[in-house]
């Protein structure tokens, strides 16, 4: 039985009610309620300024919130700062991937495994990501400034797992990439949550986005306007029309 299965039955890992977050006078989330349990890939898709990176930097600790609950594992964390959160288990892969440029591939590794210290866990994790990201260990001396938005998108997602989240928060993974690079990109996102990781992950391509997760949130000016499968989303006439560029009306024969 897989996590959409048992979502609603077991409580789930993350839990946000009647979230509301503002940048001073202008609110930027209103009213948000949403579950992820844990196992679970949920996508949470939406224009450009809608409030997903808001959302995300709200839950990692950076941006507080004004109103409302966030629950991690049961816990109430919407006090916790956000170091505090990461050693319990939530990390974030920001947008822009904002890699150390001037540090080498390994010691931007070595960074995302602050909160653990050093030892044999942490080396054979850093082996690990070796093996998920081969071209980082090629160039694991290399300064992370010198590597293709790809590579770095993978360092950025590499540094975040030496942190062993059970919570992962992506933020845009695709964003500026070649197609063919946002196809490996949504593969690596796939097979890190087939490997139990829980996901959340925040994107424009809701297309790309969709068809790997077993929920999502459509985010519209800071409010959840649309919930359901992966494939119900897709499938909604709203978001074909708003998100993927296709219409249910029927195309009339030119000729």
């Amino acid at each position: 039985m897989n996590a959409a299965e048992t979502t609603g039955r077991a409580a789930p890992l993350l839990s946000i009610r009647g979230l509301h977050t503002r940048y001073g006078a202008v609110t930027a989330l209103r009213d948000i309620d949403l579950d992820v349990a844990e196992g679970e890939l949920v996508a949470l898709v939406g224009a450009n300024g809608a409030g997903k990176t808001t959302l995300l930097n709200t839950l990692s600790g950076i941006q507080p919130h004004s109103q409302g609950d966030i629950h991690f594992d049961g816990a109430d964390i919407g006090r916790v700062k956000a170091q505090k959160r990461v050693a319990r288990g939530i990390t974030q892969v920001p947008e822009g991937r904002q890699v150390f440029g001037p540090m080498s591939v390994a010691d931007n590794l070595a960074l995302g495994a602050y909160t653990r210290g050093t030892g044999a866990a942490v080396d054979r994790d850093l082996d690990w990501i070796y093996e998920l990201f081969p071209i980082l260990a090629e160039k694991r001396r290399q300064a992370a400034g010198m590597l293709s938005g790809g590579q770095q998108q993978m360092l950025a997602i590499g540094r975040a797992l030496m942190a062993r989240p059970r919570l992962l928060l992506l933020d845009e993974p695709s964003m500026g990439l070649a197609p063919l690079l946002i196809e490996e990109i949504f593969e690596i996102v796939r097979t890190l949550n087939a490997d139990g990781i829980t996901i959340l992950l925040v994107e424009q391509n809701a297309a790309g986005a969709l068809a790997i997760a077993d929920r999502g949130f459509v985010l519209e000016t800071g409010e959840i306007t649309l919930s359901g499968t992966g494939q119900e989303l897709t499938d909604h006439p709203d978001v074909k029309r708003a998100y993927l560029g296709m219409t249910d009306e029927p195309v009339e024969d030119p000729m």
